[in-house]
């Protein structure tokens, strides 16, 4: 089985088939270190975040952040649903009991994407620390690269990304990029129902389908680690 990679040449995408198992997951041996991989429509590209309920519940039901919702703070999404699950402890962690996707523009997700630093400091990438440190203090969008999870949240030997938000960028988040919210806990709860129950398949065959994002090779050169 195959799904597809987007390889750009110039201006134009070349579609390359990408080999997977027979759950859709992509194998490690031939998955690049460092590639957003995300649920995704033309329009929109979903991404993960976990709140206490007092802020999770009303999103989900209104389809935005309510005012207890601090757009001062660095927010955090995470396209991964596998590495939002390692980090929220299937929704069971204090604080993060209630799960979002949360539908967001592809052109707000890429806008964050060009207006992002690296949260660590490269030598090939920056000049100096002191560059670096420059660059990461007018950034209003940081990156991560995070071992990606399987299943069991184990660590898997390529990347995911995480993407923090703060200043412009979470203004906009909040009130511009949001197509959609859904608290999708329930779902959290019943695939790790089914892996505690030792039924991987069954649990593996709920999981949102991520596909490799399309986005050209010039918007993520200064973000690899």
């Amino acid at each position: 089985m195959c799904g597809v990679n987007i390889r750009w040449c110039g201006a134009f995408a070349v579609a390359e088939p990408v080999p997977v198992n027979e759950a859709n997951e992509q194998l490690g041996d031939a998955e690049p270190r460092f590639r957003i991989r995300a649920r995704y429509t033309d329009t929109t590209v979903t991404v993960y975040q976990a709140y206490r309920p007092g802020i999770g519940g009303p999103a989900a039901r209104s389809g935005r952040f309510p005012a207890a919702w601090k757009r001062d703070r660095m927010t955090w999404i995470k396209p991964s649903f596998l590495w939002m699950m390692y980090r929220c402890g299937w929704g069971t962690k204090e604080g993060q009991e209630t799960v979002l996707a949360v539908d967001i523009s592809r052109e707000g997700f890429e806008w964050a994407l060009r207006h992002a630093c690296l949260s660590h400091y490269v030598p090939a990438l920056h000049t100096d620390q002191a560059a670096w440190k420059r660059r990461l203090a007018q950034s209003p969008a940081r990156v991560q690269w995070d071992p990606e999870r399987d299943l069991h949240l184990n660590p898997l030997p390529y990347r995911s990304l995480q993407l923090g938000l703060a200043g412009q960028a979470a203004a906009r988040y909040a009130d511009e990029w949001i197509v959609g919210i859904e608290d999708v806990t329930p779902l959290a709860t019943e695939i790790h129902g089914l892996v505690r129950a030792g039924e991987p398949e069954r649990a593996r065959g709920l999981l949102p389908r991520e596909r490799p994002y399309p986005v050209a090779d010039e918007v993520l050169a200064h973000l690899r680690a």
